[in-house]
């Protein structure tokens, strides 16, 4: 029988370090930085937390520099927030969606102004 524990347990810890994502003051974590997913160990004592950056992937890399050093920090608030007998290890890393999503959404709207430059009609 499976178990949805571990992907509910994701979710409310993504939900909450977003929360706790604004209240870091540590002078790299700046701009439009966004938890993209979290992901549990089966033990629940180690997290992988994907962080993105509208502003590419080295804006990305100095955020998870200093989310790793306010790690600490984060770990106490997620406790405080979910009431977890056993707060998982946070593993910061990387991660380029956000700025991959955003160049698709661009090619598309480029292709659908050429379409209608061209005349053509959607069906």
């Amino acid at each position: 029988m499976p178990s949805y524990r571990s992907g509910r347990q994701s979710e409310d810890i993504r939900r909450e370090l977003t929360a706790i994502l604004r209240t870091v003051k540590d002078p790299r974590v700046t701009g439009l930085i966004s938890i993209v997913r979290v992901e549990v160990s089966g033990d629940m004592s180690h997290a992988q937390v994907y962080v993105s950056s509208m502003d590419g992937i080295d804006s990305a890399k100095n955020a998870v520099k200093g989310l790793t050093s306010a790690a600490g920090y984060m770990r106490r608030e997620l406790g405080m927030a979910l009431r977890l007998r056993c707060v998982p290890e946070l593993h910061f890393i990387a991660d380029d969606s956000i700025e991959y999503s955003a160049g698709i959404a661009k090619t598309l709207a480029d292709l659908k102004k050429e379409r209608e430059a061209r005349g053509e009609v959607e069906g």
